[in-house]
């Protein structure tokens, strides 16, 4: 067993030694839909300061999008995860869409869902929409229509959201995925949907989804609260998914309970899909129990990852796939590696650690010991 120095807060040091590799039972799976928000490999000598144009290891970035289809998901493209809106940019994000969808076209049964906002120089909320979904729809993935800072700063009461939305709505010739992303991803997205009482919000929400029929595959949820996610979930109509955004309680909103359950779409995914692929298959096979023993361990590692502020996650998830031998290096668009400090990394990779993550414990220990030589 391999022995890493993990920092305090107090910047003392403490002792852990890294477990053996677990071996994991991937593949696909049925009885859930799940996708994975995917997030990108930064080439590391492309500049990529803050402020700066995105420069990508395409070779990378790719090959982890092969890792997620390997291990039975769906690949959620060019998201939140993906630092959409935080160095990421709309130019980038279309060659990431259309070449992961050239990927996806080359093998069996990958499935791709792109995001679609307003990130670009288009001023106007709808117009700017429409022109990122006749991308996304050209590029021959299927659409989810994210949160859009511009609209929520133009918008003056619900009617705004719901004329842009139902706009697309009737427009699209394919069912997309509407996303409602909450203010601890995005403290820009105040008062989405309208008003910033979320029940209140969740009407206007369901009347959206509710007066397009066949045009709403699912909802994607992320305001970290399972209560609501159920209630909503309850109150959708037949037919429209819900897909789990909760990277804190997805192990019980996935496995459901007696009225239903949640799909997911899960920036966490792109962390722990050996442990959640294994997990769902459980799940296939009835086995609950296991289920929850396996992805359990997992959820105290997302609760950290995604730890406030929440809405850099992203360098958690970064940092794991470097320590797990994805990636050469722990850089990201924008700079953003160092949006967590070294004791915030130093848990993460023991939290990883106790949940089996780590295929090479020894690979990873090499790197952590390069990094805390760097940074302490």
């Amino acid at each position: 067993m391999t022995a890493v120095r993990l920092p305090g807060a107090d910047g003392t040091f403490r002792s852990h030694r890294l477990g053996d590799p677990r071996t994991w039972d991937v593949g696909p799976f049925t009885s859930r839909v799940a996708f994975a928000a995917a997030h990108v490999v930064a080439d590391p000598f492309g500049g990529n300061a803050p402020g700066a144009p995105a420069r990508l290891d395409w070779d990378a970035t790719l090959a982890y999008r092969e890792h997620l289809w390997a291990h039975g998901f769906g690949v959620a493209e060019a998201m939140d995860t993906a630092q959409r809106g935080m160095g990421l940019d709309w130019a980038t994000a279309l060659e990431l869409i259309r070449r992961s969808a050239s990927l996806a076209a080359s093998g069996t049964g990958r499935r791709l869902v792109a995001g679609v906002g307003t990130d670009h120089g288009t001023a106007d909320p709808l117009t700017a929409y429409r022109e990122q979904l006749a991308d996304v729809v050209e590029a021959g993935a299927q659409p989810v229509l994210m949160c859009s800072r511009k609209l929520a700063a133009a918008a003056r009461g619900p009617e705004d959201y719901l004329k842009v939305y139902s706009a697309l709505l009737d427009e699209v010739d394919r069912p997309v995925v509407l996303h409602w992303l909450g203010t601890a991803f995005d403290p820009a997205l105040e008062g989405y949907w309208g008003s910033s009482d979320v029940g209140e919000a969740t009407g206007h929400f369901l009347d959206l989804v509710r007066a397009h029929p066949g045009k709403v595959d699912g909802v994607k949820v992320s305001l970290l609260d399972a209560a609501h996610e159920v209630g909503l979930r309850r109150a959708l109509p037949g037919g429209v998914r819900c897909y789990t955004g909760d990277d804190f309680a997805y192990p019980e909103l996935i496995a459901g309970d007696e009225a239903g359950h949640s799909d997911a779409l899960l920036g966490v995914f792109d962390a722990i899909a050996p442990a959640a692929s294994t997990a769902l298959r459980l799940l296939d096979a009835g086995d609950v129990a296991r289920y929850r023993e396996v992805l359990e361990p997992t959820a105290a590692l997302s609760r950290h990852v995604f730890g406030a502020p929440t809405f850099h996650y992203k360098t958690g998830v970064v940092f794991l796939a470097w320590v797990c031998g994805f990636q050469d290096a722990f850089t990201m668009v924008g700079g953003m590696q160092s949006a967590r400090d070294v004791v915030h990394l130093g848990e993460v990779l023991r939290l990883a650690d106790l949940a089996g993550l780590l295929p090479d414990p020894e690979l990873a220990a090499t790197r952590w010991t390069r990094l805390l030589g760097v940074l302490t």
